[in-house]
């Protein structure tokens, strides 16, 4: 089975969890409307992907772990949509939780993801229930404090900011959980998976960040130019745009430079790849380099 349709399944078999008789109507409907469509699901996949490369002798708790980190994505992403932060009407090309059900739902919609995601994750470690402990501390330190997504929304909130711990924390943090949890799962040594995560999380921000300026709100599926509507920290306005191109293919070189020797080395290289020419295609780079000229 194709790794992207282990995930819409177990993202599925989580939702419906909770979707037993006495569930609010509408809360429910919020909670699918933020995660159905997803995205390209790039963090359970590192997560599934990593996994493999170790072994992958627990199944049941990589594709839980990948599950609770896309879950926490989601729900970072309902609240980071809300009126309080970005009043984002938009998000992956349709209406954002908010704008369609209402702020109240909204945030218990996110809440609910919060906890869905560590509920998933405890119920899966019947093989292997001594990795349990691990793997909770793993996402919820990407999670929460200090250096979680958390902690990365809450910078936008302080006067001063460094780019890069706000960068690491806000979108940095669940992507070294996601290679870090899916060696975890596997019952292998993490500390050569964190680099490739770290690398690539900053990379997937500072994507983000050219995106913001380079694309109209149609092709980003929500609104462009929030980072200086909303005086947010940006390596495009910190480097330039062309600046932040250069550092983007230089993250993207180092996470490719840190992937271990493993069997599944060439592939998660074309991933990563792959990911990078979808995020910031040459085509845009080239013309905003031309234009800068």
């Amino acid at each position: 089975m194709k790794p992207i349709t282990r995930i819409e399944q177990a993202l599925a078999v989580a939702i419906a969890s909770g979707e037993e008789e006495g569930c609010p109507p509408k809360l429910a409907g919020a909670i699918r409307h933020a995660v159905f469509p997803g995205g390209a699901r790039i963090r359970p996949q590192l997560c599934l992907a990593v996994a493999q490369a170790c072994g992958d002798d627990d199944p049941v708790l990589s594709e839980a772990a990948a599950t609770a980190i896309e879950l926490l994505h989601c729900a970072s992403l309902v609240h980071d949509d809300l009126p309080c932060f970005d009043d984002a009407p938009t998000r992956r090309g349709r209406a954002s939780v908010h704008f369609a059900f209402g702020e109240p739902l909204a945030v218990l919609a996110g809440d609910a993801l919060i906890v869905l995601a560590f509920q998933t994750l405890g119920s899966a470690a019947t093989q292997s229930p001594l990795r349990l402990p691990l793997l909770m501390k793993t996402i919820g330190r990407a999670t929460g404090m200090p250096h979680g997504i958390v902690a990365g929304q809450a910078w936008e909130c302080e006067p001063r900011v460094s780019l890069a711990d706000y960068q690491r924390a806000k979108t940095g943090s669940l992507f070294a959980a996601a290679t870090i949890a899916g060696a975890q799962a596997a019952g292998a040594d993490s500390a050569p998976w964190r680099a490739l995560g770290e690398w690539l999380g900053e990379a997937y921000q500072v994507a983000d960040d050219i995106r913001d300026v380079a694309c109209d709100s149609s092709s980003l599926g929500k609104p462009a130019g929030q980072d200086v509507a909303l005086c947010r920290p940006s390596a495009a306005r910190e480097l330039g745009l062309e600046g932040a191109i250069h550092h983007f293919d230089r993250l993207v070189a180092a996470a490719i430079q840190a992937i271990p020797p493993c069997p599944g080395a060439e592939q998660m290289r074309a991933l990563v790849r792959f990911e990078a020419e979808r995020l910031v295609p040459k085509a845009i780079a080239e013309e905003v380099i031309r234009v800068e000229a």
